[in-house]
C-alpha cells in the first residue's frame, strides 16, 4: 500500500456515504465512533473493543459511544485501514505484519525468534520501543492507539507434521501480506502464499496451501482445525494486533475526549491480556480433543535457519530496534 497514493476500493467509496465527516459525529450531543474489523464476535479482541466501548461511555458520562462492526462487515483489514487514512471510518484493528508494507518498522514483529518468551513480548511493548512503534504509523495518518496480545504464531499443517525446518521443505504456507513473513517461511525451506484470512479454510480444504501459520484462539475459532492434522509449536513470531484510529479524527476530539477515549482503551487492552492466556489454553485444549496431534518441537533448529534472515539487518535501523529490544 502506497500511502501518498491509495487506491480506495469500490466498496469504500460507497461508505463514504453513510460515514464521512460522521464517525465522530455529535448525534443528540453524542459523539459516535464507527470500528470495524474483520475477528469473530467470539475472539477476545473483539471482547476487549466490548470493554472499550463500556469504559469509554462511562468515563465521557454517555457523551461518547463506539459502534462496533464484527466479522468484516465493513470490508478487510486493508480496505478498513485505507477508510481510516481518509478520515471515514475511526478506529480498527490490525495485525502488525501488514503494517509492514508501508510502515518498515512493523518488520521488527514478523521477524522470528525476536522476543525470548511472552514475558519479554510483553515487557518489550510496555517499554518506550514498543511505544515508539505503536507511535510510528502517524507519519501515514494512522494512530496506534494500543496493543492487543495476539500470543506467539506456530505451524498448522494438512498432511505433513512439522517437526523441524525440513518438514516444511516443499509446503505451501499461507502467510499474511508481509514480504518478512514471505521471507521467513522460504529461510525455512518452504513456500510462502499470502491469502486473506477469509479465504483460507478452503484454500486449506481444496489443497491449494499444505499449512498456515497462527495462534490457537485463531485456528479453533476459524474451523482451520476441522482440516488440519498436525499444529507444531514452534512459537517462531509473537505478532500483535494494533488498535489504529484515524488520525484526522483523533487530532478533531478535544482534549478531554482524547483522554477518555485513551484511557478507555488502557482498560480494553488490560482486559484483554487477561483474558488471552485463559482462551488459549482453553483453544488448544479444544484443538487437541478434536483429534489434531499437538507438536511441540525443539526450536534450536527453527532459530537456525533464520539466523542469517536476522543478520542481515544489522547496522539498518530495523537492527537498531532489534538490538534495543534484545537489551529489554
Amino acid at each position: 500500500m502506497n500511502p501518498k497514493h491509495l487506491a480506495v476500493p469500490g466498496r469504500a467509496w460507497i461508505l463514504l456515504l453513510s460515514f464521512a465527516l460522521t464517525a465522530c459525529a455529535d448525534r443528540d450531543d453524542v459523539t459516535v465512533l464507527k470500528l470495524g474489523h474483520a475477528l469473530d464476535t467470539g475472539h477476545v479482541v473483539h471482547k476487549g473493543m466490548e470493554h472499550m466501548a463500556e469504559r469509554l461511555a462511562h468515563y465521557s458520562d454517555g457523551s461518547m459511544k463506539i459502534e462496533i462492526y464484527p466479522s468484516g462487515q465493513l470490508g478487510s483489514e486493508r480496505e478498513l485501514v485505507e477508510l481510516l487514512q481518509i478520515g471515514s471510518l475511526a478506529m480498527t484493528k490490525v495485525s502488525s505484519s501488514p503494517l509492514e508494507s508501508f510502515v518498515p518498522e512493523m518488520k521488527v514483529f514478523s521477524l522470528p525468534y525476536v522476543f525470548r518468551d511472552r514475558e519479554h513480548f510483553k515487557q518489550v511493548l510496555a517499554s518506550d520501543v514498543g511505544r515508539s512503534l505503536l507511535l510510528a504509523p502517524e507519519k501515514v495518518r494512522l494512530r496506534g492507539m494500543g496493543y492487543y496480545d495476539a500470543g506467539s504464531r506456530s505451524f498448522y499443517t494438512t498432511d505433513v507434521a512439522v517437526r523441524s525446518p525440513e518438514d516444511l521443505k516443499g509446503l505451501k504456507i499461507r502467510v499474511q501480506k508481509s514480504q518478512t513473513s514471505v521471507d521467513m517461511i522460504a529461510a525455512m525451506g518452504g513456500a510462502a502464499t499470502p491469502i486473506s484470512w477469509g479465504e483460507l479454510y478452503t484454500a486449506l480444504q481444496q489443497g491449494v496451501v499444505d499449512g498456515a501459520e497462527n495462534n490457537p484462539p485463531s485456528l479453533y475459532l476459524s474451523r482451520q482445525y476441522e482440516v488440519c492434522k498436525y499444529y507444531s509449536l514452534d512459537q517462531h513470531t509473537y505478532v500483535p494486533d494494533i488498535l489504529l484510529m484515524s488520525l484526522h479524527i483523533w487530532d478533531n476530539l478535544t482534549p478531554q475526549q482524547q483522554e477518555w477515549l485513551q484511557r478507555a482503551v488502557d482498560d480494553s487492552t488490560d482486559y484483554q491480556g487477561e483474558l488471552w492466556q485463559r482462551a488459549s489454553d482453553e483453544a488448544l485444549a479444544a484443538i487437541e480433543a478434536s483429534g489434531v496431534e499437538i507438536i511441540r518441537p525443539e526450536k534450536a533448529p527453527f532459530m537456525k535457519a533464520v539466523e542469517p534472515m536476522k543478520a542481515a539487518y544489522a547496522g539498518t535501523p530495523i537492527g537498531d530496534i532489534l538490538t534495543a529490544i534484545a537489551e529489554q
